[in-house]
């Protein structure tokens, strides 16, 4: 079905057509160019080899079709945030629900964590459907902390931790 890789740099024209489409409404995005991207990359491609962060392009068919990443708190290593986005073609289909369950593994699995949150803005229902799908609980609303569209918005945490850490 699908699978996830690290990104890499030559990720970069994937990624603009599927975050520059115009259905593509609810992840704030700031890239303007290719080349805008392939910075981005070489920022992503550094911060695993750091171990601040673990960003994958998500492949279906050798195709790039989406991403998933997680960021590791800055203090409290056993923490961190997940998010991912899909290609509007593929939407519906699974994908991010699984390249999520996959990351996750290996995040609880090699790096020590114990709790990954993910935020959604409130008025993307696809996306919460996503996180609900794979096992995550809605613990409440971060109040401004998504910039998009210029303004400050409010979104839906989720939360789950480590299987054998569950209460």
């Amino acid at each position: 079905m699908i699978r996830i890789r690290p990104q890499q740099v030559g990720d970069a024209k994937r990624f603009f057509e599927i975050l520059n489409h115009k259905d593509f409404i609810y992840f704030p995005v700031s890239i303007q160019s290719i080349e805008q991207e392939k910075v981005f990359l070489r920022k992503v491609v550094q911060d695993r080899k750091e171990g601040k962060a673990l960003g994958c392009s998500i492949l279906y068919r050798k195709q790039v079709v989406g991403a998933v990443g997680f960021r590791f708190h800055p203090e409290r290593r056993c923490v961190g945030e997940i998010g991912y986005f899909i290609d509007r073609a593929y939407w519906g289909r699974g994908f991010a629900t699984k390249a999520l369950q996959l990351l996750e593994q290996e995040v609880f699995e090699k790096h020590g964590v114990h709790r990954i949150e993910l935020l959604t803005l409130k008025k993307n229902k696809a996306s919460q459907r996503v996180a609900e799908k794979a096992g995550y609980q809605k613990e409440g609303i971060s109040r401004g902390v998504i910039l998009h569209e210029g303004k400050h918005q409010d979104a839906y945490l989720f939360a789950r931790l480590k299987p054998e850490e569950r209460a």
